[in-house]
């Protein structure tokens, strides 16, 4: 060989081993990829919308999913496929591609659950599910690992570790309690795919980002808790949402300076702002308001019941009564005390079942 000053040499290389060398946790990352990655899959979702412009003009989205069982059922989050009114793609880790019909969603929390099909109906040969974790069981510090298809590139995976088990607000105005905070990668199109543990089990469903503002990963990443999914799985497969109980109330939070100005005898608690007829709490014999009212430009009903606790619970706004449903079922009987003027209240009430319009 030629040098650069002209001078000859015999080139001397160091030839690899044949089969590179591994440490132990190269091996279980390589472990985990093999393994998984053939359970997620790719979604893409078509909605026709307006274009002023244009006119009316197909819009997609694209977001993961997973495998959950050989007769095609994936879980995604709900806003995936929200508002595709034109169809679901999935597209499989062998690039097998099939339409997909929604059999359920859970807006509340942001999931929905997809079913796949081959032709006639037939159910969609050599599917590879995961297996599902106990969520409750993480802890802050330990490895995870997320595999979706960021920015449609298919099959990604990116290592982190569980920053933080925290409460989130979703998009659709719901509480996902107990959500997996984590700084693995998670961008654009990760969303509904598997957050894994060492053990390349589901831990959690990855749902969104804490952006810079520049629609990319920050370093913060959250995912629902699979327990959350697991929960709702049975009513999404067998009803297409969520059966959840519900008190029957609209109500607004009264906090201690407006529980001071109102010359009410206690400082926290919900205000009942109107009881919805056959609901759980007229049943009970609760009331709502019937003086108007405004709180700075916000209209509210007075005179009604103030809520200051559920079966012993504190309650200081209506998201504290929504973690308490979470825990029950439509049927469920809970004590409910109150303040009516200034008399101490309890009353039991058998819980009714939220309608699509009131969940």
């Amino acid at each position: 060989m030629i040098g650069a000053g002209g001078s000859s040499a015999p080139l001397e290389l160091t030839e690899a081993h044949a089969a590179p060398a591994y440490d132990a946790e190269e091996q279980n990352n390589i472990s985990i990829y093999k393994r998984v990655s053939p359970s997620v899959v790719n979604i893409t979702s078509t909605a026709l919308v307006f274009d002023f412009f244009y006119g009316t003009v197909p819009q997609q989205g694209q977001g993961s999913g997973f495998i959950l069982d050989k007769a095609g059922h994936i879980l995604t989050n709900f806003h995936v496929v929200e508002g595709a009114n034109r169809g679901i793609e999935v597209q499989l880790s062998d690039k097998r591609k099939f339409s997909a019909r929604v059999v359920g969603t859970d807006r509340t929390h942001d999931l929905a659950l997809l079913q796949i099909e081959g032709p006639n109906q037939q159910a969609v040969p050599n599917l590879q599910p995961v297996t599902l974790a106990d969520s409750s069981q993480l802890n802050v510090g330990q490895k995870v690992y997320a595999i979706g298809n960021p920015f449609g590139l298919s099959g990604t995976m990116t290592r982190g570790i569980i920053s933080a088990i925290r409460p989130i607000g979703t998009e659709n105005g719901g509480k996902i309690e107990d959500a997996i905070q984590t700084d693995a990668a998670i961008n654009p199109g990760n969303s509904g795919g598997p957050l894994l543990n060492s053990s390349g089990e589901v831990i959690g469903i990855n749902t969104m980002i804490a952006s810079n503002g520049a629609d990319q990963s920050s370093g913060i990443g959250f995912a629902i808790p699979i327990n959350t999914a697991k929960a709702v799985l049975a009513d999404l497969l067998r009803y297409g949402r969520v059966k959840r109980p519900w008190l029957g109330i609209d109500s607004f939070a009264i906090g201690p300076d407006l529980a001071s100005q109102m010359g009410l005898a206690a400082d926290h608690g919900v205000l009942i702002q109107r009881v919805f007829p056959g609901g759980a709490a007229e049943r009970a014999g609760l009331r709502g308001g019937n003086e108007q009212a405004y709180v700075g430009n916000t209209p509210i009903m007075l005179g009604g019941d103030l809520i200051i606790a559920i079966d012993g619970q504190q309650i200081t706004n209506p998201q504290d009564i929504s973690e308490i449903m979470d825990k029950h079922q439509a049927g469920d009987i809970v004590s409910v005390t109150i303040l009516r003027g200034q008399r101490k209240m309890t009353f039991k009430l058998m819980l009714g079942q939220a309608s699509d319009t009131n969940t």
